[in-house]
């Protein structure tokens, strides 16, 4: 096929995309489709300029020189951006329109998210027929048109340019030629053809961002995109951790029932600072994501959202942890109110797809006054109920089902976990002499700043390992 009618081609399956049809709206398909038309615009004023006895040929030929280079420069902009936001290794415009395809959003991959055997017929055709259409579009040959490009610009005088153009033509090429079959579309069949191993991937990680990212971000009732993906989280793994064995495997233990479709507890974590609370949920969720669990963080102001939040979950069919970190408010009132309900009480119900996790350094949320407590200190306050009110305090704590209790450690436990973590990163040979002297100085540094806990340790370690052997302490 020539190369004016693979444009007309790509052209029309570009035009004709619905079910995708927001991939159209995407920076590198529009400014695709905007220079495949550019390139039929300048070739055609070219031929008619022959015949053209008004208009001077090289004026022409500069003018479509100008128009193409600034399509092919808006185009490959889009195409170095969009390679920063795929999969690492993903270098050629074949992968890119099969990642865009993969992790697009739209009612079809929603369908198959949920249901994919009971998918509407009409649909099951529509979408095959743009897949075909996105697999066309995705071979379309770009060395070819870059190769017309410097033609062009080489016609109008533009020497040096027409050769930067060609080199990123060959680059194209080479690009295309050298990585193999992407991710569920490989090449050479028709898209159409890989329907049942999508199905299978969206069914297991979900549609749209689901399917990409494993951790998001609440981003408010007022967002377009509410469930902010976090495209960097925290790396941590349950094999990265050391010592509250009993407490992780009580956490593990919950989000398995929640995997495996079973009643899950909402989980309490809470206990002294830096003993690792967050960091369980964190890495629980990391050494699950392949099987399906998502975590979503929710800040406490955002609290008032709750019900969009169960509402928007609800409609997927992945189990979510919603995660509340360092939880503690300053009345019985508002954000309060809004969990409380949520865990217990309210008329509407938790989805069964989510579980809540919340860490705090305090069991009775709820800042406290003496004048809260029964006693003469209640009546100067002027609450005649301050038993009541009391409970009303403790009642939030009360209803997540399960609680961990997290204490800080012992000097033998935190001189284990540090020496663990210290291992782990290679710091440690092993010697006895330079054993003792990494406990005498993990010793000494909880001593001189944050208490015995895991999080010291981590920041002790954090210390040798960046010293580069120059091990000079503050106490030294």
């Amino acid at each position: 096929m020539d190369l004016t009618k693979n444009i007309q081609r790509c052209l029309a399956d570009l035009a004709a995309l619905h079910v995708f049809a927001g991939l159209r709206s995407k920076p590198l398909m529009e400014t695709f489709g905007a220079l495949l038309e550019t390139e039929l615009s300048v070739s055609a004023g070219l031929n008619h300029a022959k015949n053209d006895t008004i208009k001077p040929e090289h004026s022409v030929h500069f003018d479509g020189a100008l128009k193409f280079s600034t399509a092919w420069s808006a185009f490959t902009g889009s195409f170095i951006a969009a390679q920063t936001l795929v999969s690492a290794g993903c270098s050629s415009f074949y992968t890119l329109i099969a990642e865009m395809t993969l992790y697009d959003e739209n009612v079809f991959t929603l369908a198959l998210e949920k249901d994919p055997v009971f998918l509407p017929q009409f649909l099951r055709v529509a979408a095959a027929a743009d897949l075909n259409r996105l697999g066309n579009i995705a071979v379309f040959d770009l060395s070819a048109l870059g190769f017309r490009g410097a033609e062009i610009l080489r016609s109008s005088g533009l020497g040096e340019a027409s050769r930067r153009m060609e080199a990123e033509a060959r680059a194209f090429w080479a690009a295309d030629s050298e990585e193999g079959a992407p991710f569920i579309f490989p090449r050479g069949d028709s898209w159409e053809t890989v329907m049942p191993k999508l199905a299978e991937h969206i069914r297991h990680s979900g549609a749209g961002n689901l399917g990409r990212y494993h951790s998001f971000i609440w981003s408010g009732n007022d967002s377009n995109i509410p469930l902010r993906p976090v495209p960097g989280p925290d790396p941590i793994s349950l094999s990265d951790l050391s010592g509250y064995e009993d407490q992780r495997k009580m956490v593990l233990d919950n989000t398995l029932r929640l995997l495996n479709d079973k009643p899950a507890n909402n989980l309490l974590l809470y206990g002294d600072r830096g003993t690792g609370k967050s960091a369980t949920v964190k890495a629980v969720a990391n050494d699950l994501k392949d099987r399906g669990l998502r975590l979503l963080e929710l800040h406490r102001n955002d609290l008032g959202d709750l019900p969009r939040i169960m509402e928007t979950l609800s409609r997927r069919p992945l189990p979510f942890i919603i995660f509340i970190d360092d939880l503690s408010f300053e009345s019985a009132g508002g954000p309060f109110t809004d969990l409380k309900a949520l865990l217990e009480g309210g008329v509407e119900k938790q989805p069964p797809n989510t579980a809540v996790y919340a860490t705090s350094n305090r069991r009775h949320f709820i800042k406290e006054r003496h004048g809260d407590r029964p006693g003469p200190g209640a009546a100067e306050n002027g609450d005649v109920r301050s038993f009541d009110t009391m409970q009303e305090q403790l009642s939030l704590a009360d209803r997540f089902g399960l609680t961990v209790i997290y204490l800080s450690p012992n000097q033998d436990t935190y001189l284990s976990i540090a020496e663990f973590i210290a291992r782990k990163r290679g710091l440690l040979s092993g010697g006895a002499e330079e054993l003792q002297w990494f406990r005498k100085n993990a010793l000494h540094w909880e001593r001189w700043f944050n208490g015995r806990s895991p999080r010291t340790a981590v920041q002790y370690v954090d210390w040798l390992s960046g010293s580069g052997g120059d091990n000079r302490f503050p106490w030294d």
